[in-house]
């Protein structure tokens, strides 16, 4: 029996929010609608890296939350080795967490500060597997030892490491229940430069070491195309763009993509700047396409319909009328 190409498919998947809730409430008139994320589908391959950038607010952290139900959507599907995870009750998806673990992006806050790091990391161990006391210690040591610590800091607390190590306790403990797919949101934004290439590094030697899938969520171009296979741009909710990292690198297609790339490159250049023109909100957005007040290609088609993801050759889909 062939095994599926994909470890995971997203299908359509949507999240929105009412926000005429409230005090506020009262200062608008009509039901105001928070498209967080809107129709959003991609492919993660098994054992390689998907890295998914775009601006601050676009929807990269909830589409993170929505894949590990951490959030219900609204509709959608995501589908893990086949099997539809909105389809699973609660039992089985505890089951199904075991292959699909998350690395935030502050480690301190995602570390429990009252407890020691051989329980932070063996919790999972003892809730999943039922392991003894003594089998959960030998197994924490040879997870610090795999992220590059010390089997002595297996007693310590969290406030008792650097940022940079902390962050490595976050990803020893992610791997401690031997997950197929590890969703990593914004994992090194928090650290210094030197800290960020070190961790990289961690990262890569043990999807090579382990056949890791990753999710990756940054908005630092740099950080993606170090890491990633291929690259999924979203823009205010939206998948505008993707394809192979070379391509996204050395060949964008969709006017938000080469804006991206253009800000990278001109460092000094913020991309409100780059491109010119009003952001649309994704409450309550305009028919047609997102980017149209701000696009430099934009046409009478763009403020009418929305474009979709289109397939141009060599797994590259972009979602603009005019290429």
């Amino acid at each position: 029996m062939e095994l599926p190409k994909y470890l995971t498919e997203i299908d359509g998947l949507g999240k929105y929010f009412v926000l005429n809730k409230g005090l506020l409430s009262k200062l608008y008139t009509g039901e105001r609608i928070l498209k967080a994320v809107d129709h959003v589908s991609f492919r993660i391959k098994k054992a390689q890296t998907l890295g998914l950038v775009g601006e601050s607010g676009c929807g990269k952290s909830t589409v993170a939350r929505l894949m590990t139900r951490l959030i219900e959507p609204d509709f959608g599907k995501v589908y893990f080795n086949g099997v539809d995870l909105f389809s699973l009750n609660d039992k089985k998806m505890r089951e199904m967490r075991k292959n699909i673990q998350m690395i935030f992006q502050d480690p301190y806050t995602s570390l429990n500060p009252r407890k020691k790091i051989g329980a932070i990391i063996g919790m999972p161990l003892e809730i999943h597997f039922r392991m003894s006391r003594e089998e959960r210690r030998s197994r924490v040591m040879e997870l610090l030892e795999m992220v590059g610590m010390g089997a002595d800091h297996i007693d310590r607390y969290p406030h008792e490491f650097s940022g940079g190590q902390r962050q490595r306790l976050a990803i020893a403990r992610a791997l401690a229940l031997h997950p197929d797919l590890v969703i990593c949101d914004e994992p090194v934004s928090a650290l210094d430069v030197s800290v960020q290439a070190q961790t990289l590094n961690l990262f890569r030697k043990l999807q090579d070491d382990l056949g890791l899938a990753y999710l990756f969520i940054a908005h630092d171009l740099s950080v993606v195309e170090h890491l990633s296979n291929d690259v999924a741009v979203m823009y205010a909710g939206k998948i505008v763009e993707i394809a192979p990292v070379e391509q996204i690198f050395g060949s964008p297609l969709h006017p938000y993509t080469q804006a991206l790339i253009t800000t990278r490159e001109e460092r000094k250049v913020r991309l409100r700047h780059a491109m010119k023109g009003e952001i649309i909100s994704p409450i309550n957005p305009p028919e047609g396409c997102r980017l149209q007040k701000r696009c430099p290609r934009c046409m009478p088609l763009c403020s009418d319909i929305e474009p979709e993801l289109k397939d141009q050759g060599h797994e590259h889909f972009v979602a603009c009328w005019n290429i």
